[in-house]
């Protein structure tokens, strides 16, 4: 299930692993995959950190907790598995993404080719138990995401996306001398219409990125996964 990130991650986050709050998580989230259905599947709970090294790491997308329906979670925020339908989350941020750029939406959200290019789509939680959301809140996951969040804010030259309340709670944890945010509304359908749809994100981070001397992000997500 567990620790080993094959990249940098790997040594950056391994403080975290030896300290008791990792191992009480350990030992609840052993019980819980041979007790419950949880998604993500195991090998896939670190897949942000696997996808988007600590060092090329240029954006970071904070979400909640993973996606609680069969076969959707990949262990990034705001993906599902190819063949998922496409959540109302993701179909409002790719409405965002073409009036901002004029990128027409594709028909999958595997959202891999923006992990490569240095977008780490990280939840706040790692895991969820099958129809519960939230139900693995408050176990531990949020301290290692914290410190992910502060040791990239350390690190600094990071645009930080935080879409509704509770990513904009982590402001604290980022060193803005150092750092971009980029904050809004939350794009589910709940409240996309009170501030998230106009808010020209895609263009904002790339505009940032270039400020910093970085590539932009090829928003165009491919067509065929």
């Amino acid at each position: 299930m567990h620790r080993f990130i094959n990249n940098d991650w790997q040594d950056v986050l391994q403080p975290e692993f030896e300290k008791d709050y990792y191992k009480k998580l350990h030992n609840f989230l052993k019980n819980e995959y041979q007790t419950q259905t949880i998604y993500p599947d195991m090998h896939n709970i670190y897949q942000a950190f696997s996808w988007t090294s600590f060092k090329d790491t240029k954006v970071v997308i904070l979400g909640q907790d993973p996606y609680h329906g069969p076969n959707q979670a990949i262990g990034l925020s705001f993906a599902v598995a190819p063949g998922c339908k496409i959540p109302p989350s993701l179909q409002n941020i790719y409405k965002e993404l073409y009036s901002d750029l004029g990128i027409e939406p594709v028909d999958h959200g595997y959202l891999k080719s923006w992990a490569q290019q240095g977008i780490l789509m990280l939840n706040t939680v790692l895991t969820v138990r099958e129809h519960q959301p939230n139900s693995h809140q408050n176990k531990g996951w949020e301290n290692l995401t914290d410190a992910a969040i502060k040791k990239l804010s350390d690190r600094g030259h990071v645009i930080f996306v935080l879409w509704g309340n509770s990513a904009k709670a982590k402001t604290s944890l980022i060193d803005q001398s150092k750092n971009k945010i980029i904050s809004s509304a939350h794009p589910s359908p709940f409240s996309a219409h009170r501030g998230f749809f106009g808010t020209k994100p895609f263009s904002k981070i790339n505009e940032l990125l270039v400020e910093y001397g970085m590539e932009p992000i090829d928003w165009q997500l491919p067509k065929k996964v």
